[in-house]
């Protein structure tokens, strides 16, 4: 018989935790991810500070978390080192002035990456369940992410369980940790439906220090409502699949779904359910959103893989009112299974992702501003972009009321090489990049992607690199860029001041 597990309250959870020790948490977005110990965490930091002690930690997560773990540990000063994704604004500020230490990677690499020893040691994993027995099993709650990876590499594990989350999710979870090089065995998942794994994670009881019992919701953030561009840029990207259906270029029955998050990835989604030329579909992908339930229940899609449930908290409630509708239509993996490579090439994907800028030879910049300062982080995009069937990427073609131009000569930074880059869709319209070559590319984008406000300044610059494979021209690649840190208006670039 298994001992009963010991109870902590978030405060003596909080204790337990050292100075500069890595803690790995559950989740991927806020869903899924603990609340009550890392804010208490958080306290702690500032207690000891205000008595001239140290206290930082490095922090591994799935992905972004809510303001309960990674804001209030940001406010804190309280992270030393943090991995792999983050959206929350306080640790934005943080890691752009160099307070703490962020390192971005592909979500898919992030579980390989801590088994392979690559990040150091990981002391703690806090995870959150909406079950947990003597016996060690986890059922986990909204999300996957990495939790089996963390529960296995670390040392000790500290469980919230929360209540909000029905102890009847149990089954909407596929837990499945491959095995490490070179004893690795292909991922038999054929179909988004398919199952490989267990519906809980399973660990050491005497791992488990102690559980902190809590009933909190999710800090998901409900989306906004399309705006006239994000509404466009889902037009054009439903458009466009049409007609790629009706030209043969992608099957009739068409092809698994992988989307982004936010208002952009609903609006697409949103227009995609309204065209009856594009046929009931199923999604492999990292985050199940708003418009994917509504779709479920519209009957347009079918099947929804993903990694966790980042939906509004309405609609969270919708799922668990009715959980089994969802149980079977939804399945929640682990990243390095959504994410994978290896199955995204298989199932044949169409990926659509957002970017921040894209260069007129189809470099995408997904992830810092002006080339300096980091937004968010890589996150899965090129997980999916580099090995789909299909790559998309979206944006509007402004940004700051039109004082930014996201169509630029040279993107400030490189996240995805035009190698990876098939088809750009602004308000705009489309740009198709396959089988051109760079100067193709060029015209194709500005002609079709750029804000009108924008086109002779890009097709000057065009002109000013002269003939070549491709068109740049060192002297003058950031031009707009410095325009806008200058002058606050890309529009205000004088080329001939570049040179």
């Amino acid at each position: 018989m298994n001992k009963p597990l010991s109870r902590l309250t978030a405060a003596e959870a909080a204790q337990l935790i050292e100075h500069d020790q890595t803690v790995a948490f559950s989740g991927f977005t806020p869903a899924g991810a603990p609340k009550n110990t890392p804010f208490a965490i958080a306290q702690r930091a500032k207690e000891l500070h205000a008595n001239g002690k140290p206290f930082k930690i490095g922090v591994l997560t799935g992905a972004s978390t809510g303001k309960s773990l990674d804001g209030a540990l940001a406010e804190a000063e309280a992270i030393r080192f943090r991995a792999p994704y983050q959206s929350d604004p306080t640790l934005r500020k943080s890691i752009n002035e160099g307070r703490a230490q962020f390192s971005d990677m592909h979500l898919s690499m992030m579980p390989q990456n801590v088994r392979y020893g690559f990040l150091g040691k990981v002391d703690w994993a806090i995870i959150e369940a909406c079950e947990v027995t003597p016996s060690g099993e986890i059922t986990l709650t909204s999300a996957v992410g990495a939790a089996p990876t963390y529960c296995n590499v670390a040392e000790k594990i500290i469980i919230e369980h929360n209540s909000f989350h029905p102890a009847t999710l149990r089954g909407f979870h596929d837990i499945y940790e491959p095995l490490d090089p070179p004893y690795r065995k292909p991922f038999a998942v054929c179909a988004p439906s398919d199952r490989i794994g267990a519906p809980v994670i399973k660990v050491d009881p005497s791992k488990i220090v102690g559980v902190v019992e809590t009933n909190t919701p999710d800090e998901v953030v409900g989306f906004g409502e399309a705006s006239d561009i994000t509404a466009q840029i889902g037009s054009n990207v439903a458009d466009f699949l049409a007609r790629e259906i009706s030209r043969g270029l992608i099957p009739k029955c068409f092809l698994p779904i992988q989307s982004g998050v936010g208002d952009t990835a609903n609006a697409v989604l949103k227009a995609m359910g309204e065209r009856a030329d594009i046929p009931v579909f199923e999604m492999y992908t990292e985050v199940i959103q708003d418009a994917v339930v509504a779709l479920m229940k519209s009957g347009k899609v079918r099947f929804a893989s993903g990694c966790s449930l980042t939906v509004s908290p309405a609609v969270l409630r919708e799922i668990y009112a009715d959980i089994e509708f969802f149980r079977s239509r939804t399945l929640l993996r682990p990243q390095e299974i959504s994410n994978s490579p290896e199955i995204v090439r298989r199932l044949g994907l169409i990926s659509i992702n957002t970017a921040i800028e894209v260069d007129i030879t189809g470099n995408v910049n997904s992830t810092h501003v002006l080339g300096k300062s980091m937004m968010n982080g890589i996150g899965g995009s090129g997980d999916f972009a580099r090995n789909a069937f299909l790559s998309i990427f979206t944006c509007p073609s402004t940004a700051k009321g039109g004082k930014i131009s996201t169509i630029v000569p040279l993107a400030s930074h490189l996240d995805h090489s035009e190698h990876s880059v098939q088809i750009i869709i602004t308000e705009q319209g489309v740009a198709d990049l396959r089988g051109k070559s760079p100067s193709e590319r060029a015209r194709t984008i500005i002609e079709n992607c750029a804000s009108p406000d924008y086109r002779p300044i890009l097709q000057d610059y065009v002109a000013m690199a002269g003939a070549a494979h491709t068109p740049q021209t060192l002297s003058s690649a950031f031009g707009m860029h410095l325009a806008f840190s200058k002058k606050g208006d890309m529009r205000q670039v004088n080329w001939s001041d570049c040179k």
